[in-house]
């Protein structure tokens, strides 16, 4: 499925839709290029599941827990090194929990993920606006 979002705003409310329809143990692994929205579609989807606090890309922390209608596992996996370090991490807890669970920077660590892994990828157009591609979604139109 191939979307197109023209700004920031269409990025969250498409967040939402996708958040809407995400079951417990989803798995998104989000891929984009540095500014492509990540963070932003991430927002989103925090906000369809209930999430009151502010969003912000883990780069520093590697993993931000929130709690809404259920538990949403923000990761970003840019500064590991390779597989080996995300599961260190013990990420197995999260990826197979009962929340969901999102991961920046995903094209790093593929191999190590469920082949049920909804994979959500960002590419910014000369326009500003952003080609959005969902790949193994399996909840219908949005």
């Amino acid at each position: 499925m191939t979307l197109l979002s023209r700004n920031e705003a269409e990025t969250i409310t498409l967040g939402q839709k996708i958040g809407a329809k995400l079951q417990r143990g989803d798995i998104i692994a989000l891929q984009g290029t540095l500014g492509a929205g990540k963070t932003t579609i991430t927002k989103g989807i925090a906000q369809a599941l209930g999430i009151q606090d502010t969003i912000t890309s883990p780069t520093f922390c590697l993993i931000s827990e929130y709690e809404g209608t259920m538990p949403l596992y923000h990761m970003d996996v840019y500064r590991l090194e390779d597989s080996d370090d995300f599961i260190n991490l013990g990420a197995d807890d999260m990826l197979y929990g009962q929340g969901v669970t999102l991961i920046e920077w995903s094209e790093k660590i593929m191999q190590e993920l469920p082949q049920k892994t909804i994979v959500l990828q960002l590419i910014p157009n000369d326009d500003g606006s952003r080609t959005i591609t969902l790949e193994n979604w399996q909840y219908g139109a949005l």
